[in-house]
C-alpha cells in the first residue's frame, strides 16, 4: 500500500461516517477502526497510533456534546487534527538567510539517496532565486563525486571536489571556501555515507561540521525502512547538530507513513520528502498542508505560497492589460515561465481539492514538455509577433517560426489555438465590471459562475460542481489578502 492508498483509506472512512443516518458511539467507533487499520498498514507505530484514537474520542466526547452541534465535522476536524500532531514535532528547522552564504551540510547513511537529495535540494533553491554551488565531500564511496558531477551538470548547478584527494575534511573546507569568496547563497556539502552508523562515520562528519561551520545539518533517510528510522534519526542527532531532516524514496511505499511519524517523535522537523528520481521530485514538507493532499482536500496555501514564489502576482502590466481584455504572447510565455517555476503540473495540480486525478500518475511531465515546448517556438518570434495580438500568423510566417524553433508548422498551430483560447476567456473576464473597478467582493460572486459555463464539465464536477468553485474562490480571496 503506497501513501497514496493510505489516504483513500481515511478518506473513506471519513466518508462512510458522513453518509451515516446516525453519528452515536458505534460510527465513531468503527471510523476510528478503520483508520487506525491503515495506519498501521502503513507501518505507524501502534503506541502513536492509539494515541490518535484516544485523543480523537477526547476530542468529540458525543455524550457531552450540546444539542445542534455538527458532530460529522467535529469528528472529520479532530482526526485530522491529530494526523497532523502525528507528523508535526513541534520544532522549526533552521532559516535561510538570502544574500549571504549559508552553508547546509547533508548527512546519512549510505544508500539513502543523500547525494542524488543533496543535487535535488541545490536544484529546488535555484529555480526559487537561489545563487546555489555543490562541494562533494564524499570520498569514501567509489564513484561518489561522478555521480555528484554528472547530476549537478544537468542541474546546472557549479560543484567542486576531486577524484584524487582522499580527506573529506580538506576537500569540504576547500570547496566552501572557494564558493563563500564567489558569492554564493546556498552552499551544499555532500559527506561520506557508510552502509551503518560506526565511529569513522560519525568522527568525520564532527570534523567536517567543525571545518565548514554549516547554519544547518540535513540528516537524509530511507522512507522505505519505516518506524525503524527512529532509532537512525536519534542516533545522528546526538552526534552533530541536526537540525532538519529529508524523507527520500516515499513514491509507491508503504511504509511511508511510519518513517514519517517515527521522525516526528524525534522531534526532528522533516524540511523536504523525495517522491521520485527526477531532479524536481523533492517536495516541501508542512504537516498540514500534506495531510490536506493526503485526504484529498488540497492544498490552496501552498498554491499561493507557490504562485507569491514563482513571481506570477507580480506582473502589473499584465494585470492592466487583462482588466483591457487584452492577452499578447508575451504575456502567455511570462505565464508559461512562472508555471515552471512552480513545479511540476501534476504536484500543482494535488493542491487543488478533487483534481489530483485530473493529470494520471506517470503523465505529469506530457503538460510540462508541452509547455516548454510553447516557450521554445514563442523564442523563434519576433517583438512585433510578441507584442501585438494583432498580428495575422499566415503559412509562410508559421513556417519561419517553426524553422527557427525546431518544430513543426502542427506545432506553432497548437501553440497558437491554444493562445486563442486563452484569449477569449482574457477577454470575458476583462468586461467583468468588478475587475475594472477593483470591487473584488463582486467578482467573488460572479467569478465562479463565469467559470463554471466556460470550464469542463469533468472537471468541475471533480471541484464539487459550481458550489465547490465558489469555496475554491473564497478560500484564494482569504489566502491571498492574508
Amino acid at each position: 500500500m503506497v501513501l497514496s492508498e493510505l489516504g483513500k483509506k481515511i478518506s473513506g472512512a471519513l466518508r462512510k461516517l458522513a453518509n451515516r443516518t446516525v453519528v452515536d458511539e458505534e460510527a465513531l467507533n468503527e471510523m476510528l477502526n478503520e483508520v487506525s487499520r491503515a495506519l498501521l498498514e502503513a507501518d505507524v507505530n501502534v503506541k502513536m497510533v492509539q494515541a490518535l484514537r484516544q485523543s480523537v474520542k477526547k476530542k468529540v466526547n458525543l455524550e457531552e456534546l450540546a444539542a445542534g452541534v455538527n458532530r460529522r465535522k467535529l469528528i472529520q476536524k479532530a482526526v485530522f487534527e491529530e494526523l497532523c500532531n502525528m507528523l508535526s514535532p513541534g520544532t522549526s528547522p533552521p532559516p535561510l538567510k538570502k544574500g549571504r552564504p549559508n552553508v547546509v551540510m547533508f548527512v546519512g547513511l549510505q544508500g539513502n539517496g543523500k547525494t542524488t537529495t543533496c543535487v535535488k535540494y541545490a536544484y529546488y533553491h535555484q529555480r526559487k532565486g537561489w545563487k546555489t554551488a555543490l562541494v562533494c565531500a564524499d570520498t569514501f564511496r567509489a564513484g561518489a563525486f561522478d555521480q555528484l558531477k554528472q547530476s549537478a551538470t544537468k542541474a546546472r548547478v557549479p560543484f567542486y571536489g576531486s577524484h584524487t584527494e582522499t580527506d573529506a575534511v580538506k576537500v569540504a573546507r576547500e570547496g566552501v571556501d572557494l564558493f563563500r569568496k564567489e558569492k554564493y547563497e546556498l552552499i551544499i556539502v555532500d559527506t561520506s555515507g557508510r552502509h551503518k552508523q560506526d565511529t569513522a562515520l560519525f568522527e568525520e562528519m564532527e570534523q567536517i561540521a567543525q571545518a565548514v561551520q554549516p547554519n544547518s545539518i540535513i540528516f537524509v533517510m530511507d522512507g522505505t525502512m519505516g518506524q525503524s528510522v527512529y532509532d537512525q534519526a536519534l542516533a545522528f542527532r546526538q552526534r552533530v547538530n541536526v537540525g532538519s531532516v529529508v524523507v527520500t524514496k516515499l513514491d509507491g511505499h508503504a511504509k511511508g507513513g511510519g518513517a514519517l511519524s517515527a521522525v516526528s517523535a524525534t522531534k526532528s522537523p522533516v524540511v523536504f520528502i523525495g517522491t521520485g528520481e527526477m531532479l524536481d521530485d523533492l517536495e516541501p514538507f508542512a504537516p498540514q498542508s500534506f495531510v490536506q493532499r493526503l485526504l484529498g482536500l488540497g492544498d490552496i496555501s501552498g498554491f499561493v505560497n507557490a504562485v507569491k514564489e514563482a513571481g506570477v502576482d507580480q506582473n502589473p502590466d499584465i494585470l492592466k492589460r487583462i482588466q483591457e481584455g487584452v492577452l499578447t504572447l508575451r504575456d502567455l510565455y511570462d505565464q508559461f515561465q512562472s508555471v515552471l517555476k512552480m513545479g511540476p503540473m501534476g504536484k500543482v495540480l494535488s493542491m487543488f481539492p478533487g483534481m489530483q486525478d485530473l493529470i494520471p500518475k506517470g503523465k505529469e511531465r506530457e503538460g510540462t514538455l508541452r509547455v516548454k515546448k510553447f516557450l521554445s517556438i514563442m523564442n523563434s518570434m519576433t517583438d512585433d509577433e510578441l507584442d501585438n495580438p494583432k498580428v495575422q500568423f499566415n503559412q509562410s510566417r508559421m513556417i519561419r517560426i517553426g524553422r527557427g524553433s525546431g518544430r513543426d508548422v502542427k506545432d506553432v498551430e497548437d501553440l497558437l489555438a491554444e493562445y486563442k483560447r486563452l484569449s477569449k476567456l482574457v477577454s470575458r473576464v476583462g468586461k467583468n465590471k468588478a475587475l475594472k473597478t477593483g470591487d473584488f467582493s463582486q467578482l467573488q460572486r460572479n467569478m465562479p459562475q463565469q467559470l463554471s459555463r466556460m470550464m469542463d464539465p469533468k472537471m468541475l464536477q471533480q471541484m464539487g460542481g459550481a458550489s465547490g468553485l465558489q469555496n475554491l474562490m473564497k478560500q484564494f480571496s482569504s489566502q491571498f489578502r492574508g
